[in-house]
């Protein structure tokens, strides 16, 4: 691969002139840092290691990749890379989080964003595994506190001045978007370290990380410790139908939607079997499981330790199948999660079995050893608002993961500690109705939110609201004839209406046109 040299101005109309070569920056010294890579990638050569090889890359602009290392402790190893455009940057630098446990760095979302003339940054946080894999986690403290909160942190102070370095200037705003894991690293940063973003956009947020384990153990123990309480994959179909036929028109448009689930009040009692057991009905043991799970763990005193799930979309690819039920018992994904977490990070062993799990004893003990390195609950979020901040909170109403009313509460508490007209000039909160985790759904869950090139989504609206102080008040999503595809057509377009304000059908015009809602104080 021939190496270009940088010597052109790159954005000259902002009088950002290059203040070094690419393959210089491999001469960086950076503190507790270690730059072992710097070189330009030619227009659409690079090449993931993975080697995917997707449009995404074949059409990416000529950039300096930089990669190295930051190790703040002797067991730290915190892998990062740096991707600064040849020409028309932006002047923007962007953090792009991780999803479950981390561990590698984060490249179809960097393409996604040199493509849109940002520099962006990326980090494993400083291991290589899975998304679901925390064996790395047995007795390596330090790591898991890299993973908790300092792996980003030291990204985004590493990367601020590699970005210094090569344009001889600052960025002029720095930006952070992330989802599930990557929203509650987002949570972090807003909450830690308030300087080093300006603008945050934190999607279904597992902020809550301690007691989202807890729920994950719970949902295992309500289907699992009973045999008889498996509810098969093939049964899905018929919770899903029952709670559409209960809530979707409650809004006033049939759409294969719910959009406010917990006004809905979905009663699962109408699945019961009265005769032979089918896939269209559930055993007395199989609904007692359901309810478990859309009520949420509890402890012995009957406190709620962290939200239920909500009913509709418990079908399809991202569905219940894969979190919560699993295709076969005992293999979800929240099985995973839980594992990982209880096993390899809270107790410390390997050979945990989530069927001891007290939610007593275990919720507190878990609290105390995990608690202030990786939950992101505080609401006291006044030094990044002081010093201008932006935060955008979304979260998908039909999300198997991670409950959706958690963000709710959440925001809630924000609001509650520096009051409800001080949040709302810095803080706003989208539901996605039908959507997914993080994406997907029967609704419309296109919304711009790992897309900064699209000037109408949720990336744009955040550089809006922090460079030009227009709040977005309302988000138009779309849905696609294939899920991710835009160029396949749009089925249908609603606006996300900032909480707690709902999308209301104007009762007349197409339901498929964002156009003919609008956005209005929900009624009780």
């Amino acid at each position: 691969m021939t190496v270009l040299r940088i010597t052109l101005p790159i954005l000259a109309s902002a009088g950002l002139l290059c203040a070094a070569n690419c393959d210089d920056l491999s001469a960086l010294k950076l503190p507790s840092t270690t730059i072992h890579s710097a070189k330009t990638v030619e227009a659409g050569a690079f090449t993931p290691p993975s080697g995917a090889v997707g449009t995404r890359f074949k059409t990416l602009p000529a950039f300096c990749r930089v990669a190295g290392v930051i190790a703040p402790t002797q067991d730290s190893q915190i892998e990062f890379e740096v991707w600064l455009p040849a020409s028309n940057w932006n002047g923007r630098l962007l953090g792009v989080g991780n999803g479950g446990f981390a561990g590698s760095i984060a490249y179809a979302e960097m393409a996604m964003a040199i493509a849109a003339g940002y520099a962006v940054s990326s980090t494993d946080t400083g291991h290589e595994a899975g998304v679901t894999d925390a064996q790395w986690a047995l007795g390596h403290f330090e790591k898991i506190v890299d993973y908790g909160y300092r792996g980003v942190h030291e990204t985004a102070l590493q990367s601020k001045a590699v970005v210094k370095a090569f344009y001889g200037n600052d960025a002029k705003h720095s930006y952070f978007n992330g989802c599930s894991n990557g929203g509650r690293q987002a949570l972090m940063e807003a909450e830690r370290y308030p300087d080093d973003y300006d603008g945050i956009i934190a999607g279904a947020p597992a902020n809550d990380f301690t007691h989202i384990g807890v729920g994950f153990v719970w949902n295992g123990q309500a289907l699992d410790e009973n045999p008889a309480a498996f509810i098969p994959p093939k049964k899905l179909a018929a919770i899903e139908a029952a709670a559409l036929a209960q809530c979707d028109a409650r809004d006033g448009v049939r759409d294969g939607v719910i959009d406010d689930p917990p006004r809905c009040h979905f009663d699962p009692d109408v699945l019961a079997c009265t005769g032979a057991e089918t896939d269209a009905c559930l055993t007395a043991p199989q609904l007692a499981a359901l309810k478990k799970v859309y009520e949420g763990p509890h402890n012995a005193k009957g406190e709620q330790l962290y939200p239920g799930f909500q009913p509709g979309a418990e079908t399809g690819l991202g569905g219940w199948g894969a979190w919560i039920t699993g295709f076969q018992q005992g293999r979800s994904l929240e099985h995973a999660f839980a594992h990982g977490f209880f096993a390899d990070m809270a107790f410390q062993n390997a050979d945990w079995d989530y069927k001891t799990f007290n939610f007593d004893h275990d919720v507190k003990l878990s609290d105390d050893k995990m608690g202030q390195i990786l939950n992101a609950v505080d609401p006291n979020l006044k030094r990044f608002k002081s010093r201008g901040g932006k935060l955008i909170l979304y979260h998908g109403w039909s999300d198997p993961a991670l409950a959706p009313t958690n963000t709710i509460h959440y925001y809630q508490s924000v609001a509650q500690k520096l009051g409800p007209k001080q949040t709302a000039e810095f803080v706003e909160l989208y539901m996605v109705p039908g959507m997914q985790h993080c994406a997907g759904g029967p609704g419309a869950t296109e919304f711009g939110a790992d897309a900064p090139a699209d000037e109408h989504g949720i990336s744009a609206a955040l550089v809006r609201w922090v460079e030009n102080k227009t709040p977005p008040s309302q988000i138009v999503a779309a849905k696609y004839k294939t899920e991710g595809n835009r160029s396949s057509g749009i089925i249908r377009t609603r606006p996300l209406c900032a909480y707690p304000q709902v999308a209301q059908y104007k009762g007349s015009g197409s339901t498929d046109d964002a156009a003919n809602f609008a956005c209005v104080k929900p009624k009780n």
